[in-house]
């Protein structure tokens, strides 16, 4: 195992050889145990699960339509902190956990990305990790109607990418979103896959 300076999160050492694009992200993004802010927003963490896979796969899913937050939407597993949680990386494994059934010994973190506001007020905090080629997931249909696995590189074309200016009614802000097949990722989490494709393979997505 190797362990950056103060680091609380420890990355695997693997005995096989790792994806170029995982090495690139472990390689680029910083891993410093993520510990929470002093953000006065409710805060939340999503883990950003990419199968170990030489073109790696997201794990993602469609929200209920039930919810409250974001209803429908496609989103990574994840949920609010808890006041016992030490930092985002234990929030977002413990919802994978029991949204998507990824056993937390499974989770290897690879970095993190910045926090990100959502329209809703929740500060976000995603945790990048790679997890089994083959995950076995079993789905609390409570949280999603589904979960599907996409090949991270999607992510980096320009040709389903965009910024769009979107309202609340008092801010205006630009919002990305991804358009495949007819269906549509938004918001935090398009944000979330452009600047991962911006690491792993110098997308070159415009995000301002």
């Amino acid at each position: 195992m190797r362990r950056r300076k103060g680091c609380d999160v420890d990355r695997e050492k693997s005995s096989v050889l790792t994806p170029v694009v995982i090495t690139r992200l472990a390689n680029r993004l910083p891993l410093d145990g993520l510990a929470w802010d002093d953000s006065s927003a409710p805060q939340a963490a999503v883990l950003v699960a990419l199968t170990d896979e030489e073109q790696p796969r997201v794990i993602l899913g469609r929200r209920a339509a039930h919810l409250q937050h974001h209803p429908g939407e496609v989103a990574f597993p994840g949920g609010k902190r808890e006041p016992e949680d030490a930092s985002p990386w234990v929030t977002a494994r413990r919802e994978a956990h029991e949204e998507v059934g990824i056993t937390q010994a499974h989770v290897h973190p690879l970095g993190e990305l910045s926090p990100l506001m959502t329209r809703t007020g929740f500060e976000v905090h995603p945790c990048v990790a790679m997890v089994p080629a083959s995950p076995q997931l079993i789905v609390d249909t409570g949280e999603f109607d589904s979960v599907f696995l996409l090949p991270l590189q999607t992510f980096a074309d320009t040709a389903v990418f965009r910024l769009e200016t979107m309202s609340d009614g008092h801010v205006q802000r630009k919002v990305a979103h991804y358009t495949l097949d007819e269906d549509m990722i938004w918001g935090v989490t398009a944000t979330v896959l452009a600047l991962l494709a911006n690491v792993a393979y110098d997308a070159g997505l415009n995000l301002t």
